[in-house]
């Protein structure tokens, strides 16, 4: 079983220092960075955007991992992928159809990046099973998306499995992605059902031992 990947998100970051915040995790061992970007209306909260992104993407040596949670994907995409996301990924329920979805993932590609499907908790796993050999990652949303420091919703765990099995069976290449609650034990979990890489926030921002927290999610 191949080690885990972890993408710490900046969301819980401290952004009066967050060049500093960046350096720390990188040293600590972190291979992507997360960022969250929410607009207000598909997601009750709003975060940063396509400034922030381009501020910090070139700042670092880590994947900038990139979470649009926002309306209208298709018109966004190649702004973000031109700010310097090396992985966007968008919302399955932002689109009308699924001709869209595949639209949308093909504009990502055509601009340079590889794309990304995430689904929030109540929307079956079943739904990506369309797109997934035209896509690089799926990110499954184990918490309600729009705001950080909530608990793991447990029946992500059978969704992280149904989809790993579609996967393998298929021969598919698409990686797996999960962001909500996680921490040791919650990772632990998802690894066993098949998880490639962990969005953690304040599990990794908030420990006293940054090094240790994203050690523990390497598993």
């Amino acid at each position: 079983m191949k080690t885990a990947l972890v993408a710490p998100s900046i969301l819980s970051a401290n952004f009066t220092h967050l060049g500093d915040d960046i350096k720390r995790i990188q040293e600590a061992g972190a291979d992507w960075l997360h960022f969250d970007v929410m607009d207000g209306h598909f997601v009750p909260n709003i975060s940063f955007g396509l400034p922030v992104l381009q501020g910090i993407a070139k700042t670092h040596n880590m994947v900038n991992d990139v979470h649009i949670m926002i309306d209208n994907p298709r018109e966004y995409a190649q702004r973000f992928v031109e700010a310097g996301a090396d992985y966007l990924t968008f919302h399955y329920e932002a689109c009308g159809s699924d001709s869209e979805v595949f639209e949308v993932i093909d504009l990502i590609h055509k601009y340079g990046a590889k794309a990304g499907l995430s689904i929030k908790p109540k929307t079956p796993i079943e739904k990506v099973f369309p797109f997934l050999n035209s896509l690089d990652l799926v990110l499954i949303m184990s918490v309600e998306p729009g705001f950080g420091g909530q608990s793991f919703i447990r029946d992500s765990l059978g969704k992280i499995l149904r989809l790993r099995n579609y996967i393998d069976e298929n021969e598919i290449k698409t990686l797996i992605e999960v962001d909500g609650g996680i921490n040791e034990q919650t990772a632990r979990e998802c690894k066993q059902m098949g998880v490639d890489v962990f969005v953690a926030g304040s599990y990794v921002f908030n420990a006293e031992d940054v090094k240790a927290a994203i050690r523990s999610l390497k598993i």
